[in-house]
């Protein structure tokens, strides 16, 4: 080598903003969908200013309408008049239909679904006052209820595919046979047609229920900050950050990646746009480090799936949480914080034993960004988002704090920032790409309603739980695997949202009814449908993920099992303690308690399953003792990190004590063992 190419100074890593060609930022179950071209387009974009538009003068009560106050109902009509009838334009429905053109059917569903939509929002005002909802409503009122039933049905089939919509339809139509024997503990009120047609089109139980009002209240707002802060930059922002501050560790590009994933999800909600996106940048860096293709896979997707748990945007689910609560958005982001940060520290300590064990180390520091150097470039994206947390938890100010915050943001950015600034075309786009989003849920969340309605109408519910408890012979521990695999099962074929409403109606109540704390019980149930995106046979993330590094899908989906194996246990810590959730007496500081303990186990648990034990070493140097060695820390570390007191007969001192008397010997006999063999390793 010359002397001036070994003066040469190390070549940095490039990075292009990850959301220039900005697509949805939800995750469908389908990949097919249509760009909109020319008067569709455009139609799209008015639609969606004026959905934003309506959210802003609903939330903020500027009476946009002179002398007329809108009812909620109305206001939700209006919005699912603006948006379902583009669910048959850009998702096709079949797998040969045009991509390039719009066929005259799903022209003719689209028109048929807005005047539905558009006929009863004029007759929903009339239905509230004399009761319709329960019986007598006119027969026009009952065929345009039926016309966006079968609307609601398409809109599913079409956005979540056909698993979604063999889940919800029987469910939907159940009213009409719910006192039939064969139903068993199923058997409710049973109702007519016209009946249950009205009820669900019209009471606030239904289409018009939970996952509608979550949409319409908050989930808007903070889907247009979303776009708004990766349309200015952000998303280059976030990744520069996370390899300016972790790219020198050992195996710091995979701890880059979960960094840079959970900064991006924290603020985009979603799962496999966030693969998408973080994935196209980290992947590579890992692969060139040495990892494994279908590791580096695996990594990003276990990454990338905690967005959807990570404060202060948690995408769509939460915001169903908060409804079916009845309490803030802020309360359920609070609950996330500690789950989400053992989450990923649990992800951090799995990467670190694997990085050691097989000698990965860093990135150089000349090849990477200036830590000062990037927060010069980006300090108002952490201004903003200070400022959406402040008035989330401080004022308490949800379904405002997005649209200020976005505000602020797209002010801080045209004064400074020169690569970024927006311009007629940039809004253009940012409108279209939030219509795109609007659609999708719309069309999901609406037709998940009906779920909650037909159960709603049948009384069945209360039942139904306490079969449940009769099943379980009232085992908490039972019923809570019982529900884990039940979510975990339904989460293979439904999006996170549609799995967790199905879930806090059927199982959510006998939980309850156990005495188990509210929150945590529909932390559980959200935790284990998000954990279907790792899980195979479907394992949405980890394909994703599998495309962009070019490894096996199926083989990255079961290394993103064994790469996230620690998160699986995570949701019951906090069925077993809602502290963890910041719930109950003292939360704060009983919470920060167990999360000591929780991380202080992970740490062995994560050393046995790879292996490496920090402070120990490599646990081949057990020789055959290796593998009992890695079980017993395993075990010892959940022990550790297990609540106790509540539904654990052990209190938590006993308990601990528990976890330490295996833990203790095992790591001394792994720490002597590996001392001795430590020479024969560093030979090999």
């Amino acid at each position: 080598m010359s002397d001036s190419a070994a003066a040469a100074p190390a070549k940095k890593i490039e990075f292009e903003d990850p959301h220039a060609g900005l697509g949805n930022l939800q995750e469908a179950e389908v990949t097919r969908v249509r760009t909109l071209r020319g008067g569709w387009r455009w139609t799209l974009v008015v639609a969606t200013a004026a959905t934003i538009l309506l959210c802003i003068n609903q939330q903020f009560s500027l009476r946009f309408f002179i002398d007329y106050t809108q009812l909620n109902t109305e206001y939700f009509y209006l919005l699912i008049a603006l948006m379902l009838p583009f669910t048959f334009l850009i998702f096709p429905g079949a797998d040969n239909a045009p991509l390039n053109r719009i066929p005259w059917y799903d022209v003719a569903l689209s028109f048929v679904t807005f005047a539905a939509a558009i006929w009863l929002m004029l007759n929903v005002r009339k239905a509230a006052q004399f009761g319709w909802e329960s019986d007598g409503a006119p027969q026009n009122v009952i065929v345009a209820g039926l016309v966006m039933w079968a609307a609601l049905m398409e809109a599913l089939r079409r956005t979540g595919g056909w698993s979604l919509l063999l889940c919800v339809l029987p469910f939907t139509v159940y009213p009409l046979f719910a006192e039939a024997n064969w139903l068993g503990p199923f058997r409710g009120s049973q109702l007519t047609l016209d009946q249950t047609t009205a009820y669900h089109v019209l009471s606030g139980e239904s289409l018009l229920g939970i996952p509608i009002q979550a949409f319409a209240d908050t989930v808007i707002g903070f889907l247009v900050f979303g776009t708004a802060l990766m349309m200015t930059g952000a998303g280059k922002f976030f990744i520069n950050l996370a390899f300016a501050l972790c790219g020198t560790f050992r195996g710091g590009a995979a701890k880059v990646c979960i960094f840079a994933s959970g900064l991006l999800g924290m603020m985009s909600g979603s799962i496999v746009s966030n693969v998408l996106t973080a994935g196209t940048m980290t992947i590579p860096v890992m692969k060139k480090s040495r990892f494994r293709a279908s590791y580096a896979g695996a990594i990003e997707a276990c990454a990338s799936t905690g967005a959807v748990l990570a404060p202060p945007v948690m995408g769509a689910t939460a915001f169903v949480i908060a409804q079916f609560l009845n309490v803030s958005y802020a309360e359920v982001a609070v609950a996330a914080i500690i789950p989400a940060v053992l989450y990923y520290v649990g992800l951090f300590m799995q990467v670190d034993c694997y990085a050691a064990r097989h000698g990965l180390k860093g990135i150089p520091r000349a090849e990477l960004p200036r830590v000062m150097d990037t927060i010069k470039d980006g300090w108002y994206y952490v201004f903003v988002i200070a400022l959406l947390i402040v008035m989330l938890l401080y004022f308490k100010r949800e379904s405002h704090a997005p649209f200020y915050a976005t505000a602020l943001l797209l002010v801080l950015n045209q004064i400074f920032s020169k690569d970024t600034r927006w311009t007629l075309a940039t809004i253009t786009k940012f409108l279209e790409v939030n219509g795109r989003t609007f659609v999708e849920l719309v069309g999901i969340l609406a037709g998940c309603g009906l779920l909650i309605g037909a159960f709603s109408m049948t009384g069945v519910v209360s039942s139904l739980a306490n079969d449940l408890l009769t099943l379980a012979g009232d085992n908490a521990l039972l019923l809570l695997v019982m529900c884990a695999f039940t979510s975990l099962i339904l989460g293979l074929g439904l999006t996170t949202t549609a799995c967790y409403i199905f879930l806090a109606i059927l199982v959510a109540p006998a939980l309850e009814k156990l005495g188990l704390n509210r929150m945590a019980v529909h932390m559980f149930i959200f935790y284990w449908g998000m954990l279907s995106s790792i899980t195979p046979p479907v394992a949405i993330a980890s394909f994703a993920a599998a495309g962009i590094a070019g490894s096996p899908a199926m083989k990255t989906g079961w290394e993103s099992m064994w790469v996230g194996s620690i998160i699986y246990f995570i949701p019951f810590f906090f069925v077993l303690n809602p502290a963890l959730v910041l719930q109950g007496p003292s939360p704060y500081l009983a919470g920060l308690g167990l999360m000591a303990l929780a991380t202080f186990g992970t740490l062995f648990i994560c050393g046995g399953i790879q292996g490496y034990l920090a402070y120990v070493g490599d646990l081949r140097g057990a020789g055959a003792l290796e593998w009992p060695v890695r079980v017993l820390l395993v075990i010892g570390g959940f022990v550790v990190a297990t609540p106790g007191g509540g539904i654990n007969p052990l209190s938590q001192v006993q308990v601990t004590l528990l976890g330490l008397a295996i833990l203790v010997p095992t790591t001394a006999v792994a720490l002597v063992l590996t001392r001795r063999q430590a020479p024969l390793l560093n030979q090999l």
